[in-house]
């Protein structure tokens, strides 16, 4: 998946991340974005469905790291969905720099790309609440009350494939 936007904001492509460099890229975004700038304790932004959790990593053609996501399957998503074939996306971070260029969008269509592939009916995520409009905008719909995840307002939401 590549995107360009036509102010000049540089290529990208979004990629599985399969090897550990691109794991480790995926934890440098997450760090950046989530422990630095949002204040989210370290000790509870890595967690053990890291290792199992399927990655995928947004890198411009020069192979700066721009965003990340990650999507849980199977037993993993079932215990946070109680749904079998619902898959859960979470952990999307763009850096700072990358925002506002399609960045975010593209990692949630590679994800979805994802779970499709792995037979997956629906995703579900847990959308800061400043960011409902930008996962409304791509399909999601919100459900149940608000609640406070790592001390910041949270809502569920989820889209069909």
């Amino acid at each position: 998946m590549s995107a360009t936007d036509a102010n000049a904001a540089p290529d990208f492509t979004v990629r599985r991340a399969e090897d550990p460099a691109d794991r480790e890229s995926c934890f440098a975004v997450r760090k950046e974005v989530f422990v630095a700038e949002q204040g989210v304790p370290e000790d509870i932004e890595y967690d053990a469905h890291d290792p199992g959790a399927l990655h995928v990593l947004a890198v411009r053609d020069d192979g700066t790291p721009l965003g990340t996501g990650r999507l849980l399957h199977g037993a993993a998503a079932l215990a946070l969905t109680g749904e079998p074939g619902v898959g859960s996306l979470g952990r999307l971070a763009v850096a700072r720099h990358a925002r506002r260029l399609g960045v975010g969008a593209a990692l949630v269509r590679g994800i979805e790309d994802a779970a499709g592939d792995l037979g997956l009916t629906a995703v579900d995520l847990h959308a800061q609440t400043h960011a409902l409009a930008f996962y409304e905008r791509l399909g999601y719909a919100a459900y149940g009350p608000e609640f406070v995840d790592a001390g910041m307002p949270h809502r569920a939401m989820r889209r069909t494939l």
